[in-house]
């Protein structure tokens, strides 16, 4: 009787630890992704690209809530037919928030609020380039395994303040308010940086994700 006793007092033991790491969910965990966004304008032999490259790296604060931040590069190009008309090369800063819901099994939907910080300049014009803004974006993180996972997003709103410093001349402040990038292209990033989009950040990302 002592040992069915014991083996039970175990068993339940074990039970108990499992089921309060279970809901932990993923609190505590680290992860790392990249997100990758591409954006392309064509007409006859002009085109013109948006891409953006942004690892990032958050943690996990409560079981559906994940702080980070993302360090990466953004090229904006302009090219008519083998020439290049403009080429901005750009260092972006993102700290973010994300908020998690389960959808069904290992698919969830999240919500993202990011504040992000963007500077450089065009290379073909020695323009300087400078942006901060907020952007509010939702998308779906399916699980593949507890330690991988595959993401897709889409901006749903985004404000942004874009100053242009050129070499010679006055500078100009641009602010912009999107939902869901809907709104005419400011003209002054077709001509001065070759740009297919009202601001600098492209509005679709996937990415993949690990956790650790």
């Amino acid at each position: 009787m002592k040992k069915i006793l014991l083996v039970a007092g175990i068993a339940l033991l074990s039970l108990t630890a499992n089921a309060q790491e279970a809901s932990k969910g993923l609190q505590g965990a680290w992860f790392a992704t990249s997100q990758i966004g591409y954006q392309q304008t064509k007409s006859g032999d002009d085109k013109d690209t948006n891409l953006t490259v942004l690892p990032i790296v958050g943690t996990f604060v409560t079981p559906s809530v994940a702080v980070g931040a993302g360090v990466g590069y953004i090229n904006i190009k302009s090219e008519n037919g083998s020439a290049t008309a403009a080429n901005t090369g750009l260092i972006v800063v993102e700290p973010l928030v994300r908020k998690y819901w389960n959808v069904a099994g290992s698919l969830y939907f999240f919500g993202q609020l990011a504040a992000p910080i963007i500077t450089g300049k065009e290379k073909e014009s020695d323009l300087k380039v400078s942006q901060f803004g907020l952007a509010m974006s939702g998308g779906f993180d399916f699980f593949v395994s507890k330690s991988f996972s595959v993401e897709f997003s889409y901006d749903l709103a985004n404000f942004t303040s874009t100053t242009l410093n050129p070499k010679t001349g006055d500078k100009t402040t641009i602010t912009n308010f999107s939902a869901a990038h809907v709104g005419n292209v400011d003209p002054i990033y077709v001509s001065e940086l070759g740009g297919s989009l009202p601001n600098l950040t492209t509005p679709l990302s996937f990415g993949f994700k690990f956790i650790f």
